[in-house]
């Protein structure tokens, strides 16, 4: 009798023990444009760092390998169907993600966007790298600094669709008339591929005898057209500058293809990304607007009238600083 009642008691105790939820990790999805981009796999490191910190958060880095928003959409609703916790989207296209975005709402999901935005009915907030007037002053401007009497510039976007780029380059325009002499002659469109991006800088090349900058505010096509002024023989006529990664840009500051470049740290939003993902699925903070959402060692972000906020501003690189970041990311 004495081992029967033994043997029900361990019976017991391991149906309780089975019937116990486990330790549940907040499983935050950091989806990309596209897999193999720098910029984004410093924002997974980011991403990672804050995961250490919070101690119970799963990363998921994914994105497709065209940066696309019929791809994007086949990842959100793979991530739908594993019932992530939250889903942190830099997105290919402001709009056509919002179907697939709000049905990961509608099932419990909390999803925010960072980087390039969704529509504000396809998230709950959008985090920005920086302010988006302070980024498009800031590429007019690192043009500008070094074209004392003006010039012919031009601009290399990543897709005609991207949020973030079209919004820098309508803020770059309105601040045009500040930098006299400054003239934009045309914009064009790489869709941030290293292939296409150096057509594209060649036929600006090309097209505009006078050039005397290129500006891409995409950190592929920024490497790209400083190849392109490279192969053609135009360092010191023509600089490329825009937002770039100083790993990728390094040997371009030191050939003189490009005098200066700025960018946010990618590694900090990422981490920044991680923080809001998890305070918002975890209630520990609401996305209303006025809302102070903590971002751990990068300091707190505020939440604006329209859904989003700012993280920093960007800093310009050159070559006084290059070989220190270039180590970094």
């Amino acid at each position: 009798m004495k081992l029967i009642h033994t043997l029900a008691v361990t019976t017991a105790l391991a149906a309780v023990f089975a019937a116990a939820p486990a330790y549940a990790q907040t499983r935050i999805a950091l989806v990309v444009k596209s897999l193999g981009n720098g910029f984004f796999e410093a924002a997974a490191r980011g991403a990672e760092e804050a995961a250490g910190e919070l101690g119970d958060v799963e990363i998921i880095y994914t994105g497709p390998t065209e940066p696309t928003a019929e791809a994007q959409i086949e990842v959100v609703n793979s991530l739908i169907a594993q019932q992530v916790d939250a889903i942190a989207i830099s997105a290919n296209d402001p709009d056509a993600l919002v179907p697939a975005l709000q049905r990961a709402m509608q099932r419990g999901i909390t999803v925010i966007s960072w980087d390039s935005g969704v529509a504000p009915e396809g998230r709950e907030m959008h985090l920005n790298p920086s302010s988006n007037d302070l980024i498009g002053n800031t590429i007019i401007k690192l043009s500008a600094d070094h074209l004392p009497d003006g010039g012919d510039v031009a601009i290399l976007s990543a897709t005609a669709t991207a949020t973030n780029q079209n919004i820098w380059i309508a803020e770059a325009e309105k601040v045009l008339p500040d930098y006299e002499g400054i003239n934009l002659v045309a914009t064009v469109y790489g869709d941030d591929q290293s292939d296409k991006s150096y057509r594209e800088a060649q036929g600006l090349i090309s097209s505009y005898p006078g050039l005397k900058a290129i500006i891409a505010p995409t950190t592929v096509g920024i490497v790209a057209a400083a190849q392109a002024v490279t192969d053609a023989g135009k360092i010191g006529e023509i600089n490329v500058t825009g937002l770039a990664l100083p790993s990728e840009m390094a040997a371009h500051i030191k050939s003189g293809a490009s005098q200066s470049f700025a960018i946010w740290n990618p590694i900090d939003l990422g981490y920044s990304a991680t923080y809001i993902a998890h305070a918002l699925a975890t209630d520990a903070a609401t996305a209303e607007p006025g809302a102070t959402i903590s971002i751990g060692r990068v300091g707190e972000v505020t939440i604006g009238e329209d859904g989003q906020a700012a993280m920093a501003e960007p800093f310009t690189y050159d070559a006084s600083n290059i070989d220190e970041f270039a180590t970094i990311f």
